[in-house]
């Protein structure tokens, strides 16, 4: 960017650069976005219809009558319109806008991003749902529980158990850092380390617990978390972001104000295959 830019330019340069300066960035810095949901687009309410049963087939000889099979469906609503946005405004000097691309890149993602993505993931794995806003994994109805003992990695195991009696594959844990840190440093007898607790996955290690990826986050408690599939996770996302830029409001100061507003839900396509443990304790 040239130092002769003006501040309408830059407000334009702003603009076109929302995917890249906070659409990934977000998805890469919110612990949630990062494991991998489902995420579907859409600013308008949204109604997915989850299968809750489904009768067993039967053996049925030649030229007998099939029997009906009773299946059961109901729908999950998403993205209501009085689900309220997150939002956040930003003061940025002129010279700090005209100078440089990267300055630019600095404001949005270290400001306003950071501040966005700890708001979302706060309600994205413990919102209650109050007052419009989102309800998060941690409080979703129907889910099972269970109990994390650190001291006894069979609790891994039972919760794993849990999630498998519904014929889920879990693939993500959610937990403490305190509670990640316990396990890991448990030794047998001989100072041998009970649990294997990295693996390369793509190129890169992971932290795991029996070979399942571990996303460790300071939004959570001791003793709190969820083992879930990613796949049962389903994120809603306004189709877009808003970023608003006005050089009128702080004339005096020559500074711009940058508001960000954007909108997400949360939704189980499968809550039993979601164990969550120590919520609300």
């Amino acid at each position: 960017m040239s130092t002769n830019t003006t501040t309408t330019t830059a407000n334009a340069l702003i603009q076109e650069q929302v995917a890249s300066f906070l659409v990934e960035p977000l998805e890469a810095e919110s612990v949630v976005l990062a494991a991998k949901p489902k995420i579907l687009n859409s600013s308008e309410p949204l109604l997915i219809p989850r299968l809750d049963s489904v009768g067993a087939p039967a053996w049925v000889g030649e030229n007998e009558l099939i029997p009906e099979s009773d299946i059961a469906f109901s729908e999950m609503k998403l993205m209501p319109t009085e689900r309220k946005s997150i939002k956040v405004m930003h003061r940025a000097s002129n010279e700090s806008i005209r100078l440089a691309k990267q300055g630019v890149s600095t404001i949005l993602q270290q400001a306003l991003v950071k501040r966005v993505s700890n708001t979302l993931d706060d309600a994205l794995l413990k919102g209650k749902g109050e007052d419009a806003t989102v309800t998060g994994i941690l409080n979703q109805a129907g889910v099972q529980t269970g109990t994390l003992d650190v001291a006894a990695p069979d609790s891994l195991l039972e919760i794993i158990a849990k999630a498998e009696a519904e014929e889920v594959t879990p693939n993500r844990w959610f937990m403490s850092a305190a509670d990640y840190l316990s396990l890991a440093k448990l030794k047998d007898g001989n100072e041998r380390y009970l649990l294997q607790n990295s693996k390369a996955i793509d190129g890169a290690m992971v932290k795991t617990l029996f070979d399942i990826p571990v996303t460790v986050t300071n939004k959570l408690k001791a003793g709190e978390g969820a083992l879930v599939d990613m796949n049962e996770i389903a994120v809603v996302r306004d189709i877009d972001p808003k970023i608003t830029v006005d050089d009128s409001r702080y004339l005096e100061y020559d500074q711009v104000a940058i508001r960000i507003v954007t909108r997400y839900d949360l939704g189980l396509l499968h809550p039993k295959g979601v164990v969550v443990f120590g919520a609300g304790e």
